[in-house]
């Protein structure tokens, strides 16, 4: 039952509700005289069965201007927002503008305004004449706003670095309503400008090209125009105090910047930056379309990155230090925010079910780009990684679902890995040059449009010449994939090779039962190949192959060219000649992985060989997995005697490995590797498996640590998730002075994850330790980072005390019953009460219930006022009567 027919069920007896095609539900009196008409939710399901479809357009934007003066000290801005629009098929009476929370003080507009109403969600202005379709028409409204999504600050008076304040925005999906008001939905695309003013010394970023910088006063305005259309949620403004390297691509500007605190190591992050922007030109054939491309680095973000149009927003944790080798790269995140200014900014999703044109084609362009910079094995290893996620996946949701309830919900693997998957098949059927050219047509139609799934299969099929709906209707439009077991045999009186393939997904609805092409090879003693590809349509399927002679090794899929699940061990002659092909390093990898978990000594020298001799580090990684996975002494010796690597990526991995045993040797080997090891990230590995060897040396050791300074504090917060493995209570007072001392020196979400270690290690203290504890976790609950409250929050749930209840209460009673703080204070109560954790969909349940109480409240308050509408009616107070239903 829809949320919406429960509130309905609570109606007062003499009103009741009546739905109307063309305006949505009408709340009536008794008498049938309609008092007011509820507009329908642009996102809600046209026939209420839940599915999400584009807005109607009923205006055309055609530019956007801000401007804004923030308000550091008081975390707010003042802003000023002009549309220009005008209407497309029918006379516009009334425009809605999405709006939260904003304080409104003027509307005006070029058209006659009747009235504006500046509601909690939206501002609705009524024309005193309807606006002709064609009439360009303005409207300006100036506000003042206390954003809480959208727009944030990060200043010194916060907790962040004195000296690096700033400000940004996140615009995706639907954030920027919370602080200007516009149409904010990916359908409609407009040129922008943006005017802020900041103090001196600061400076803005924004979309476009600069226009202005001048001083006014003790500020600077800056002034940029975008004048290219794109869609609302790429507009950004970010400003504060930032450090800027400079570079070239051609004629094109391009710009690294990052808060000062952070400047040292801001070039290890820029330095794929212009090859990445060439590379793309080439592989997509069209020419970078913005004026410029600036990335900047802004504190606790909540992405990896956002690619707004000529200006991304990355993470300050994309940066990195010289010290972590080749264990860090930025170029994959940078590589995949360039490719949307392609695919996402040129050409945007017409809607959120269509998600994956903007994320699977920026996934998939990266890993080209890992081919050009590395070659094809470093892309098929990449890809082979998220194969592996998306197969181990069972949701059954498609890849283009209407089902979400909030577009953050398609924000998840099927448009990222799988939608990218989807093109790597694409491009390996037609090939790299015809994909090339599909491409470039799809962007030069599409560009400075919107576009959906059927638009890129359209060009596809003009291209090719190919029918590709049952293409995407299997792995588009449907969910799942197809699960593989296949089982190969040898007939040496007919010289035939047998291969049975099948399907063992589940069929249903929502998974069908694929047909695809599946590549097959078979190599002889010789080095001679045999490739085959297969058609699998069915169930179950027998294949037979004549062959010279039998096959040295068997392929399944040998270049990573399905997606899908394929459960195929062949015999340990076959598995141990793939595993020493010099010319298929995932045959390599695939077969280490096979190997692992096996207890005898040959698996184990052979996998000790691969571990320490492999040309590609991505099949020494798995050499080193497979041997963990075995967990025998004898495996943990191969192990330890392979710690000598000098690719950081492996030797992290050796010690991964190693943190899986327990035992005097194990102890031994990581205590040695943690007085010896330079890079941070790998001592800081070693350090936190110390914790659960209850030695004497242990804790002086990680206290110690504490104090070791590394970038971004790494060693110090893995000794203390190091305490966690074995609490002492002893280490409560020292690990709370330390915490109480250091928290500028440690990122948000390392200090609130130590802040749950406290609460572990106080457990079972001293009353009197145990209470200082509680009052300096209670300190945060005020604290002007976000993150920090809810970690505190679960930290006093974790502490287990129960006067902690009084204070997470004013969290759980919360009007928001969705913010994560309040979700974090039911759950902590429920721990201080002894509750056993609740099912998501219980979770879910009580959610939706919190959700219909205040929604409730909400209509009753309106039918309130809606009654003494009509009882004034009735008297003939109101001057228009509404006409009867």
């Amino acid at each position: 039952m829809s949320r919406f027919l429960i509130l309905l069920c609570l109606l007062p007896f003499p009103l009741r509700a009546e739905w109307h095609a063309h305006g949505g539900w009408e709340v009536c009196a008794c008498k049938g005289h309609l008092l007011r008409s509820f507009p329908v939710d642009p996102e809600a399901a046209h026939a209420g069965n839940g599915r999400k479809y584009a807005r109607d357009r009923e205006i055309d934007v055609k530019h956007v201007r801000l401007e804004l003066d923030p308000d550091f000290d008081h975390r707010s801005l003042a802003g000023k927002a002009t549309l220009t629009f005008a209407p497309i098929a029918k006379p516009l009476t009334q425009l809605h503008l999405d709006a939260v929370d904003l304080a409104v003080s003027e509307v005006a507009s070029s058209a006659e305004l009747k009235d504006w109403d500046a509601g909690k969600t939206a501002i609705t202005l009524t024309f005193t004449q309807p606006v002709a379709p064609g009439t360009e028409t303005t409207v300006t409204v100036t506000y003042t706003a206390e954003p809480e999504d959208g727009w944030f600050y990060r200043t010194g008076a916060m907790g962040y670095p004195e000296g690096d304040d700033h400000f940004w925005t996140q615009g995706e999906p639907e954030r920027h309503r919370h602080w200007f008001p516009g149409y904010d939905y990916p359908n409609e695309r407009f040129t922008s400008e943006v005017i802020c003013r900041v103090p001196r010394g600061m400076t803005v970023l924004s979309n476009g090209r600069l226009v202005e910088e001048s001083q006014a006063g003790d500020k600077t305005l800056f002034h940029w125009k975008q004048e290219e259309e794109h869609v609302n949620y790429l507009i950004s403004v970010v400003g504060g105090h930032f450090k800027k390297l400079e570079a070239k691509h051609g004629d094109l500007p391009l710009a690294f910047l990052t808060p000062p605190s952070e400047f040292a190591v801001a070039e290890n992050s820029f330095r794929d930056t212009a090859a990445i922007l060439a590379f793309f030109e080439k592989e997509t054939g069209v020419k970078y379309p913005w004026a410029k491309y600036y990335s900047v680095c802004v504190a606790d973000f909540i992405a990896g990155g956002m690619e707004n149009t000529s200006v991304t927003t990355l993470t300050t944790g994309t940066l990195f230090s010289s010290e972590s080798e080749n264990l860090r790269t930025t170029h994959r995140l940078d590589a995949h925010e360039i490719a949307h200014q392609w695919f996402g900014n040129l050409v945007t999703c017409k809607d959120w079910s269509h998600l994956w044109l903007n994320e699977g084609f920026a996934t998939y362009y990266t890993h080209l780009y890992d081919a050009e910079k590395s070659g094809g094995d470093e892309m098929r290893y990449q890809l082979l990684g998220d194969l592996r996620q998306i197969v181990a996946n069972p949701d059954e949701k498609p890849i283009v679902w209407r089902g979400y309830g909030d577009p953050m919900e398609q924000f998840d693997y099927r448009a990222y890995p799988k939608g990218s998957w989807v093109l790597h098949m694409l491009r390996s059927q037609l090939g790299a040059d015809l994909f090339r050219t599909t491409i470039t047509t799809y962007l030069d139609r599409h560009r400075n449009t919107v576009a959906t799934t059927h638009d890129l299969a359209t060009v596809f099929e003009e291209v090719s010449g190919r029918s590709w709906d049952e293409f995407f209707d299997q792995w588009v439009f449907h969910g799942g994939e197809p699960q593989l077991k296949v089982d190969y045999a040898w007939d040496e009186i007919r010289g035939q090779a047998k291969l049975t393939v099948r399907q063992t997904q589940k069929v249903s609805e929502a998974v069908l039962l694929f047909d695809f092409p599946l590549p097959v090879r078979f190599i002889d003693e010789d080095g001679g190949r045999h490739d085959f590809t297969l058609r699998i349509h069915e169930t179950t399927e027998d294949f037979y192959f004549s062959l010279p002679e039998k096959a040295k090794i068997v392929r399944i899929d040998p270049d990573l060219t399905v997606l899908a699940g394929i459960d195929f061990t062949p015999a340990n002659p076959l598995l141990h000649a793939q595993l020493e092909n010099p010319d298929d390093a995932i045959g390599r990898l695939l077969a280490a992985t096979a190997l692992g978990g096996r207890k005898d000594q040959d698996s184990l020298d052979r996998l000790g060989k691969t571990l320490v001799g492999d040309p590609f580090h991505g099949v020494r990684i798995e050499a080193a997995r497979a041997l963990a996975k075995t967990r025998t002494r004898e495996a943990f010796e191969v192990l330890a005697t392979s710690l000598d690597q000098e690719d950081a990526r492996v030797r992290d991995e050796v010690v991964a490995g190693l943190t899986g045993f327990y035992s005097e040797s194990a102890y031994a080997t990581l205590h040695e590797q943690v007085t010896k090891e330079k890079n941070p990230d790998i001592l800081a590995d070693a350090l936190a498996a110390l914790g659960k060897y209850p030695n004497d040396e242990v804790r002086p050791l990680l206290l110690a640590a504490l104090d070791r300074e590394s970038f971004r504090n790494r060693v110090a917060s893995a000794a203390i998730q190091a305490l966690r493995l074995s609490p002492d209570p002893s280490l409560a007072g020292p690990l709370r002075e330390h915490l109480a001392a250091k928290a500028a020196d440690y990122p948000t979400g390392d200090y609130g994850r130590a802040l749950d270690v406290l609460a572990v290690v106080s457990k079972k203290a001293d009353e009197a330790t145990r209470e200082e504890t509680r009052r300096f976790l209670l300190g945060f609950l005020d604290h002007p980072k976000e993150g920090l409250r809810r970690a505190s929050i679960g930290a006093l749930g974790t502490l287990g005390d129960l006067r902690s209840i009084g204070a997470l209460r004013t969290f759980a009673d919360s009007r928001d019953p969705g913010r994560a703080e309040t979700l974090a204070a039911a759950d902590a109560i429920r721990q201080l009460n002894g509750e056993k954790p609740q099912a998501t969909e219980v979770g879910d349940l009580r959610r939706e219930v919190l959700e219909l109480q205040g929604e409730l409240k909400i209509l009753r308050e309106s039918l309130e006022i809606l009654k003494k509408q009509g009882e004034a009616a009735v008297k003939g107070v109101t001057p228009d009567r509404a006409k009867g239903g």
